[in-house]
């Protein structure tokens, strides 16, 4: 498979790594367990945007990528969107660091790890040995939206462009 277009079917068999919030590890410094996330269930009948970045706290990613998803969240709920899931090459136990360090709780944003690039190697759609930076938009499992920056900017795959 190499990237996805509007039309296309989200394909089978995508989990990314994860850690759920709970309250009693929302501390930066406290850890829950990973565990997989079947992403081709659980998106198969919601409407789902899903965002990839080249790594988490990196300055570009930080400071212009994930605050324009944060800030549009309540517009993209208004809209129908059930999830917004940020994924990068970056382990669980990083994402998870990084949604509490952006203080985003109760899973408002999912923060995923996209375990060995594995889904972004299948679109073809990496930035050396990291996931690339790119966006789709996957409604009850069709994708309508998907876009890979053609350059170092965040255009395509800004919250404004989505």
């Amino acid at each position: 498979m190499t990237g996805l277009r509007a039309g296309d079917r989200f394909p089978d068999g995508v989990a990314f790594s994860y850690i759920p919030y709970s309250e009693d590890k929302s501390s930066i410094n406290s850890c829950g367990i990973p565990v997989t996330y079947d992403a081709s269930k659980e998106f198969a009948d919601k409407k789902i945007v899903l965002v990839s970045v080249p790594g988490a706290f990196t300055g570009t990613c930080s400071e212009k990528h994930l605050p324009g998803y944060i800030s549009s969240l309540a517009k993209f709920k208004g809209k129908g969107v059930d999830t917004v899931a940020v994924i990068a090459y970056n382990d669980a136990y990083v994402m998870s660091a990084w949604g509490k360090a952006n203080q985003i709780k109760n899973d408002d944003i999912l923060f995923l790890s996209d375990t060995d690039t594995a889904f972004s190697k299948k679109l073809g759609w990496l930035k050396g040995e990291r996931t690339a930076r790119y966006a789709m938009v996957i409604d009850k499992g069709s994708v309508v939206y998907a876009e890979k920056e053609p350059a170092r900017d965040v255009t395509v795959s800004s919250a404004e462009a989505v």
